[in-house]
């Protein structure tokens, strides 16, 4: 099995079209099929199905698109890491965050790191914290700020808890509630503007609303944080976010949920059976000096809490 093979796997699993896939991979179709039929030889088990021009994976192929993806994702850490330490490269960092550390705090991190570092290439994935932590297990992160505890029993992530997050209420500024705190109780009967499938905040209202006794009311349902934000600004419903996220948004207020209210901590991750690199292991040491300094001048954002180290 070499890595080339994997690699033409990959690219025909990923278009479904030998042809395509040899266009990606650069290289002439019958040179494609050649290796894919090799590396059946090798496995002893075909990989696709090819029935009336249609590309389908078959149980064996679907068992090894995993596997391959993050083997290829390892080799060209590997590769790079190599490179680091020969002088040839500067480095990559491939950092994946929820779009709340997008928008109110991963900024100013990452510009204090460009300053330092400024050749290291920076990839940035944002995403639920769910989806980030499947992506970082297949090898296509190297570090994510995703939310605790995790939602699967996944040992293969190595996890520091960094921050605590308050949640709060989100209304439009013209018809935020005359008090102090709101309980969650009091979001029975309103309608609610919900995240889409894979975002913790979805869960943790759900699970907050549940645990008061009830089944909470949709006005929309789906959107990214963007979008919820928006909604809820023109006067859809509702919504639970961090309070960080309203900063500039004068057409939002944060009420907070009534003691002990909603809180999150956020973990910096990355995978246990991988060394960093050292450009993500810069960045993390970065990224922990920023918070410190940012906490010991009372400048993190609102809502946010540095966890002692």
């Amino acid at each position: 099995m070499q890595l080339q093979q994997l690699a033409y796997f990959v690219a025909v699993a990923e278009t479904r079209h030998f042809t395509q896939a040899a266009e990606r991979m650069r290289v002439a179709q019958p040179s494609l099929s050649k290796q894919i039929k090799a590396l059946e030889d090798d496995l002893g088990a075909p990989l696709f199905s090819r029935a009336r021009g249609n590309v389908t994976l078959t149980p064996a192929g679907e068992a090894l698109l995993p596997l391959a993806r993050r083997m290829l994702a390892d080799a060209d850490t590997a590769r790079r890491e190599v490179a680091e330490l020969a002088g040839l490269r500067r480095g990559r960092v491939r950092l994946g965050a929820t779009p709340s550390l997008c928008a109110g705090l991963l900024a100013d991190a990452l510009a204090r790191f460009h300053l330092t570092y400024p050749g290291i290439e920076l990839l940035v994935e944002e995403g639920g914290s769910r989806d980030l932590v499947r992506t970082l297990a297949r090898g296509q992160l190297d570090l994510a700020l995703i939310i605790m505890p995790l939602q699967s029993d996944d040992p293969a992530l190595v996890t520091e808890e960094i921050l605590r997050e308050n949640l709060v209420v989100a209304t439009p500024s013209s018809q935020a509630p005359r008090k102090p705190y709101l309980r969650i109780e009091d979001l029975r009967g309103t309608p609610l503007v919900m995240f889409r499938r894979g975002y913790d905040l979805r869960e943790a209202t759900l699970t907050a609303c549940r645990q008061a006794g009830f089944e909470p009311r949709y006005a929309v349902e789906g959107g990214e944080m963007d979008a919820v934000l928006r909604f809820v600004e023109s006067g859809l419903g509702v919504a639970v976010v961090p309070s960080m996220v309203l900063d500039g948004r004068p057409g939002l207020a944060g009420t907070p949920l009534a003691p002990p209210g909603l809180r999150r901590t956020i973990a910096l991750a990355h995978r246990k059976d991988v060394e960093p690199t050292r450009a993500a292991r810069a960045f993390r040491d970065t990224l922990l000096f920023f918070l410190a300094e940012a906490s010991h001048e009372s400048t993190l954002p609102q809502g946010l809490e540095l966890i002692a180290k």
